[in-house]
């Protein structure tokens, strides 16, 4: 799509004037409304909106249908925006949440606590005491209504790596199945707000300084918005959340909450998700329904772009290569104006509000419509007018002068944003009461819960989904607390609650859906996560009911696709970060524990690491080595071993930046933006403990893709040290292996010296010890004879190896794997059977040790939340390499059903006793009978089978012979191993067709048989030599800008043909006169002025200078040979 066709948001006054949403058209539901079937599309006249009728409870749909309001419901809700036409109700099914059972029962008072009063009466008492929940018991005509209330997108991971990601979204594209969606990520918190007694939530809680913080500038944007209609449009918008029972989501963007990567000029919200909750399963908005929604209600809207065709999502890959390391909100946003097909700008502008340093982009897979419906939406709906309005105080000035009190603190923002958004404070303080007691809920609801019968089919999925986290996932926490804005509804028998599920893991997401793998029927785990419960005692029709209902309709997750495509390809998304906040939060934030607590040596192994996982280039790793060595030595003689505070570490940060970045161009393009800091000392929100709610401060973790491709890894020099290290169990003959080696040194092609530490003979710290021994002997191969099965150790390690100027080779047991475990149960069935046949052993793990099985559960977990590719992927990560040792034959048997049963069943006692006991002994907790038993049973059951487990091993030789060839072959560079395909971003300074030098210098030679001129230069010139590499530039990110580069990603790869047409040549340079030929029937065009392949350069003289020939032809100083007829030398054209 030509620039000339491209959509931005700039639409005239006079559209606006047409539009059903502009300020005086009736307050009306957007979406949720539905149009009668036989309403003609061209009825767009009338425009008249209808709400829906209010209710407590959403209508108990029996099917749940997709989350997704995007791609399923399009069709309709373009219906929707055509049409104009009003909403019929339909009766409402579900129980509604406030109502009371229909058995007659006690309730607690008339009015058990008033809005207007906020006092509770003793019979709250009694029920936050929680001698009222005691009483309630879960018998048949014991209910339970769960109801999504807040939620955010679910977080989904990528099977595959982002290299392959990246290549899947192109195909997709390519062949017209999908759009590409790119947006801003804007660095601030997640806030949710569905109304005011739906409540406001931060990612994993509600009722505190984040909320609070999030509700007065949401409330603030209504009053830059609508001016003197703002108190009406804010009560009409929590009107509207809780009739349609939705929620919005928003990136909080401020700068009392604690730094980002930059304090932001304004503080301010943009909306990233629209949700429906009233059905069952969410249903969220697509981004050109969410620009619409927030135009009716004058919501910030963040910036969009669109790619839908191949050029232009290969333009959008190869500007974000271009720019990933030096990357900034302005030319990051120019370049993508330029590329994209539709762009969106932001009613936030990111330069003006947030800044210059941009935390990244977020791409995804939407529904090939998504174009469409985007245009539709922006030539409806053009941007709203900004009345403005007397703001009163700001956030920063409330919070400066309550800087003492957090409590203060968010009554003052409350009471500022005033009561027609906020009318009362109780999420945040309650009743405020002498006697009242803490909003927790008894431990027993979420068991009563589970006890409950459903009252309809979500509460049925989510009982589904609470019970297997509660079972299975140790990383979330399910909390439960008293809806206190449902207190007039309380009774003996009906009781309300809030639920938030708060998971405190990515891993846990990724190990949930490898649950929804196998099970297709469970509802996604989300990000931000919390529901309305209510348990209730019902009449038996009430009960028959309910019974009946949750059978009905599938709320399945399962389908196969979803707009066409296969749902993991619907699903994809791909997260861009830019290393320019990346330096100021994971290299210089999350350092500060480091430097602090440790040295600046231990620091500048973190950083290392950190660069090192996302493949920063060796110019970008060389510039901010020196800088952050520097920072280093400047912060900690400043503040001496006074750890710096991480939420307000810009006030030092900024000014070293900006000082640094003032040297020099090079520092200033390192650095990216610096300057103009915002003092948030005066006015920072009180946070407990330095509680971080966005949950940024821990380090990035590098996650490990899968699909390898394959890399050399160069010789490890014989000055150097090696060590050879084991990330495996005991069983796994480590000990038996390096004996092997000892006793036949010439095994590893190497005449270093070879020494080996065992770990059960070692007294004290053993890593510590290898160290001692690595600096006595640094340039020895030092097999570590220990376990190494954490993270902990291989870091040491890498610490070591940095420090000794050693390489690391780790060698692990070969192992298919499961979803979670590097090791199979096959595999753990051999380590076990192997220590059972063992005795005698120097660490006591042998046919006499009563634990033995213990032992090896242990072990086995704490591999746990990895699967093989993940495991392998991380030691390749880290140290280059993995070898891997031969252990079960490949065309085995399955393991016995009984082997299978006793390991599983070890594993889930190992489960229970680690939740209750941790890593107490099995002899001293609540299941030491059961371990007796089972220790016992393990041994039968295995002396029962030795034959199948002897079997299905690979002879002990050859997994020597198999390990030491590999070894030897890292020793000599001759290794390849599998890579994580992290692509070496940043580094695309220009685009060019690389060339055979071969074809060139035959080309020469046959010039020069015709030309006495050019034999005559050519014959001192040794090309054959001296020239290695050849290419044609065609875009130069300096010269001609990152847009030129990128719009050749089209091409990427292609054999272009290359015309020679004349060699140019003077005393100090030579160069061929290229023409790129016609690739898939378009011209190749060179941005460069005069394209050429530079032939030779004299001593002293840059490559570029090339570029002159043309003009010392013309001034006489070079010699021109036409080439006749021109030949044709093809390329391949790359990025460089």
């Amino acid at each position: 799509m030509s620039v000339s066709h491209r959509f931005v948001c700039g639409f005239t006054r006079t559209l606006y004037s047409l539009s059903p949403f502009s300020s005086n058209t009736t307050h009306s539901s957007l979406f949720p409304l539905t149009m009668p079937r036989k309403q003609k599309q061209g009825a767009a006249k009338t425009h008249l909106w209808v709400e829906k009728p209010k209710s407590d409870g959403p209508s108990t749909s029996t099917s749940a249908s997709e989350g997704d309001f995007s791609n399923a419901n399009a069709e309709a809700v373009t219906d929707r925006l055509r049409t104009l036409t009003v909403a019929e109700s339909k009766e409402s099914t579900a129980v509604e949440v406030g109502s009371a059972p229909v058995d007659k029962s006690t309730v607690l008072g008339s009015g058990t606590q008033t809005e207007s009063t906020g006092k509770p009466t003793a019979a709250l008492s009694k029920l936050f005491s929680g001698k009222l929940l005691e009483s309630f018991t879960v018998d048949n005509s014991t209910c339970s209504l769960a109801q999504i209330r807040a939620t955010f997108y679910p977080k989904f991971e990528n099977e595959k790596s982002d290299h392959e990601v990246r290549a899947k979204m192109i195909e997709l594209v390519s062949n017209g199945l999908a759009t590409m969606e790119v947006s801003l990520k804007h660095s601030g918190s997640l806030f949710m707000y569905a109304g005011h007694e739906g409540g406001a939530y931060a990612k994993n809680s509600y009722g505190n300084i984040y909320t609070a913080v999030g509700v007065f500038v949401l409330g603030r944007m209504f009053r830059e918005a609508w001016g003197s209609q703002a108190n009406k449009k804010q009560a009409d918008f929590n009107d509207f959340l809780e009739r349609n029972r939705m929620c919005i989501s928003m990136e909080l963007v401020t700068a009392v909450l604690g730094d980002h990567g930059q304090r932001p000029c304004e503080d301010y919200v943009v909306v990233t998700a629209v949700t429906e909750l009233g059905c069952g399963k969410p249903k969220f908005y697509s981004t050109p329904y969410i620009i619409a929604f927030c135009r009716k209600w004058r919501l910030p809207t963040n910036h969009v772009w669109l790619f839908s065709t191949r050029k232009s999502v290969t333009s959008f890959f190869a500007a974000y290569d271009a720019l990933c390391e030096e990357g900034t909100a302005t030319p990051v946003c120019k370049a993508l104006d330029e590329v994209s097909d539709i762009s969106v700008p932001g009613s936030k502008d990111h330069i003006r509000v947030q800044g210059e340093i941009l935390e990244g982009l977020v791409a995804r897979i939407v529904s090939r419509k998504s174009s469409e419906h985007m245009e539709q939406v922006l030539r409806d709906y053009p941007p709203p007018p900004v009345e403005g309005a007397d703001l009163g105080p700001s956030l920063r000035e409330i919070c400066a002068a309550h800087r003492n009190d957090e409590k203060q603190q968010m009554k003052a923002l409350l009471e500022s944003i005033g009561t027609s958004f906020c009318p009362n404070y109780l999420d945040w303080f309650g009743f405020e009461a002498p006697d009242s007691h803490s909003r927790n809920a008894d431990g027993s609801v979420l068991s009563k819960f589970l006890q409950a019968r459903p009252a309809d089919l979500s509460t049925a999925k989510l009982q589904e989904m609470v019970r297997l986290l509660k079972e299975k996932e140790k990383d979330v926490a399910l909390k439960c607390y008293h809806n206190i804005h449902k207190t007039n509804s309380l009774s003996s028998d009906n009781f309300h609650f809030k639920m938030v599920i708060h998971v405190r893991s990515d891993k846990a997401f990724r190990r949930y859906q490898n649950e929804m793998r196998n099970n297709p029927g469970l509802w996604p785990l989300y990000r931000g996560f919390f529901v309305d419960l209510n348990l209730f005692k019902a009449n038996k029709e009430r009960v028959v009911k309910f019974s009946k209902e949750p059978d009905a309709g599938s709320g399945s997750n399962g389908d196969l696709t979803k707009d066409g495509l296969a749902v993991e390809d619907a699903n994809l998304m791909i997260k861009l970060k830019f290393l320019t906040y990346k330096i100021r939060t994971f290299l210089i934030r999350n350092g500060l524990s480091v430097l602090f607590n440790k040295d600046e040596v231990a620091y500048k192994d973190y950083y290392l690491r950190q660069m090192k996982i996302w493949h920063t280039s060796a110019a970008k790793q060389r510039e901010l080595s020196k800088m952050l060595d520097e920072w280093a030595v400047f912060i900690r003689r400043k503040h001496g071993h006074k750890q710096l505070s991480s939420a307000t570490y810009l006030s030092e940060a900024e000014p070293f930046l900006e000082r640094y970045a003032k040297r020099s161009p090079k520092n200033q393009a390192l650095i990216g933006s610096a300057g103009s800091l915002v003092r948030a000392e005066d006015f920072m929100a009180i946070i407990k403990g330095g509680k971080d709610e966005e949950g940024d401060l821990e380090p990035e973790k590098d996650i490990a893709p899968s699909s390898p491709a394959m890399i050399v890894k160069e010789a490890v020099v014989k000055d150097q040290g090696l060590i050879v290290f084991f990330p495996g169990i005991p069983g796994c003959a480590k000990s038996a292996l390096c004996k092997e080696i000892l006793t036949a040194p010439g095994k590893l092609g190497d005449d270093r010296p070879i020494n080996s530490l065992m770990g059960d003979l070692i007294k004290g710290k053993y890593w510590a010890k290898v160290a001692e021994e690595r600096s006595k002997k640094p340039y020895s191969i030092l097999l570590a004879d220990k376990n190494a099965p954490n993270e902990e150790v291989w870091s040491r390690i890498e610490h070591m190896c940095r420090k000794s100027k050693a390489a690391a080779v780790p060698v692990v047991p070969d192992s298919e794997g499961t979803e979670s475990n590097p090791f199979s149960l096959d595999a753990l069935a051999v380590f076990i059977f192997r220590v059972l046949q063992r005795a005698n052993h120097p660490g006591n793990l042998d046919k006499s040790s009563p634990n033995a099985g213990f032992v090896l559960l242990m072990f086995y977990n704490l591999y746990d939340g990895k699967n093989r590719k993940e495991f392998e992927a991380e030691l390749i990560e880290r140290f280059g390499s993995v070898v891997k040792m031969p252990l079960l034959e490949s065309s085995r048997p399955p393991l016995p059903k009984t082997v299978r049963s006793t390991l599983e069943e070890g594993l889930n006692l190992y489960k229970l006793h680690s939740k209750r006991h941790g890593r107490a002994e099995p002899t001293k907790g609540t299941y030491a009978k059961e371990w007796v038993k089972w220790e016992k049973q393990l041994r039968d059951t295995f002396l029962a089978n030795a034959e199948h487990l002897n079997s299905i091993q690979v002879p002990f030789e050859v997994a020597v012979e198999k390990v030491c060839e590999q070894v030897k072959a890292i020793a000599k560079g001759d290794y390849t191993a599998p890579s994580t395909e992290k692509r070496k971003l940043g580094t695309i300074v220009f685009a060019a067709v690389s060339l055979p030098v071969s074809e060139i210098i035959h080309l020469l030679d046959n010039l020069g048989e015709k030309d006495p001129r050019v034999e005559a230069f050519l014959k001192d010139k040794n090309l054959k030599g001296s020239l290695t590499k050849a290419h044609v530039t065609l875009a130069h990110k300096g010269s001609h800008g990152v847009t030129a580069v990128a719009n050749y990603a089209l091409y990427l790869h292609h054999n272009v043909p290359i015309d020679m047409c004349w060699l140019l040549f003077s005393d100090t340079l030579a160069a061929l006169e290229a023409e790129p030929g016609i690739v898939d029937g378009e011209k190749l065009i060179s941005k460069n002025e005069w394209p050429h392949v530079t032939l030779w350069t004299a001593e002293g003289v840059a490559p570029k200078e090339a570029n002159k020939l043309p003009q010392l032809h013309a001034q006489g100083k070079a010699t021109r040979v036409q080439i006749d007829p021109p030949i044709t030398i093809t390329g391949i054209l790359n990025f460089f």
